[in-house]
């Protein structure tokens, strides 16, 4: 499954979960990714891994998901449940509760069959096959993301700390749409910023639950 994690280094707390989603990385069984956002740099320290996409993307999600208002640090299950990052326990339920949801999906044939393989040059292909879900048209998104980051903060609510941060996202992009049925495509190499590695996620339109995900470390 898909945990998003959405933070800032400006943001005071935001290291616990930040030190969470690192542990998370660190599992085969989730697709971990940190996406910072733009709305603390006015604080006094400006994160150099925000971006105003990851603060749509958030937003989008606020919408989707019916909150009064978006937070940090958020973290958000397969696209389908929100919970505070830092809360690991809670995190942790979320997870196992979308497990348990995938493979109820998995034994009902609802789950489309998703692949991500290196290819010759450095390319990563795709394949995807299957009904989609509830009839729903779906996207195709690329996601790079870098290993690992040590920032040291001298402005803001962390002045004075050394921030580590992992799987931080440095591209998206949508590679199709989908409504069904046999697609393959490729992506180039080099065409992903991030030297971690690429997440492939397939998602209902408008930002609504994660049917399927794939990915691969550099």
């Amino acid at each position: 499954m898909v945990v998003e994690l959405f933070t800032s280094q400006g943001c005071s707390s935001c290291p616990p979960a930040e030190a969470l989603l690192g542990e998370l990385a660190s599992r085969d069984d989730v697709i971990a990714l940190e996406f910072h956002v733009d709305y603390w740099d006015y604080i006094g320290w400006a994160d150099p891994f925000a971006d105003p996409r990851y603060t749509a993307r958030q937003r989008a999600y606020g919408r989707a998901l019916d909150q009064r208002y978006i937070y940090t640090p958020q973290m958000v299950i397969d696209g389908a449940v929100h919970v505070i990052g830092s809360r690991e326990a809670a995190v942790e339920a979320r997870i196992e509760a979308a497990r348990m949801r995938r493979e109820l999906a998995r034994e009902a044939g609802e789950v489309p069959r998703l692949a991500l393989t290196p290819a010759e040059g450095g390319a990563l292909t795709v394949t995807l096959d299957g009904p989609a879900p509830g009839g729903a048209a779906y996207e195709l998104l690329a996601v790079g993301f870098d290993g690992a980051h040590e920032t040291q903060v001298r402005r803001g609510e962390n002045a004075g700390r050394q921030l580590t941060n992992r799987h931080v996202v440095r591209a998206m992009e949508v590679l199709a749409r989908w409504s069904g049925g046999p697609l393959s495509l490729e992506i180039p190499a080099g065409r992903m910023a991030g030297d971690g590695g690429c997440a492939v996620l397939l998602q209902q339109a408008g930002q609504g639950r994660i049917a399927a995900a794939r990915m691969v470390r550099f």
